[in-house]
């Protein structure tokens, strides 16, 4: 990892943001969601452009680019099959089928620094915006 954490960059900003959003959504009543992108010339690890949290895997599906690689924080509440109420916190690794080579290795190198940087307990790997609507069922959800 010493090697991955010397290429990519997190801003004190971003940091502050991922323990935020970590903190902020383990009560949450619904889904939420945050997007971030590397910039390529940089290498710098930031939340899309936008800044926007999502409350629904819809909207989500909506913003993803179709050439371009995204990693998506997900806070998920849902009920387990025994009836108890869980909040998952995952990574989703979006990596289309589309997209380059330099892309695809540029966030295959950051994939375990942003894991183990934004604290996730799993990851789901996506290659298209309507592999979200298979998150809940990936998650348990009854």
């Amino acid at each position: 990892m010493a090697s991955e954490s010397r290429l990519y960059t997190f801003s004190e900003e971003t940091k502050q943001h991922l323990r935020k959003f970590r903190l902020g959504t383990s009560r949450a009543n619904g889904p939420q969601a945050v997007i971030y992108l590397i910039d390529k010339t940089t290498k710098e690890i930031r939340q899309d452009d936008d800044k926007t949290v999502y409350t629904s895997l819809e909207e989500i599906q909506d913003d993803l680019p179709d050439h371009s690689p995204r990693f998506i924080l997900l806070s998920y509440p849902m009920t387990l099959p025994s009836g108890r109420l869980s909040v998952p916190y995952v990574l989703l690794y979006y990596l289309p089928t589309t997209c380059n080579s330099e892309m695809r290795m540029l966030y295959a190198g950051a994939k375990e620094l942003f894991r183990n940087t934004s604290e996730v307990t799993k990851i789901l790997d996506l290659e298209a915006p309507e592999d979200l609507e298979e998150v809940p069922e990936k998650l348990g959800a009854a």
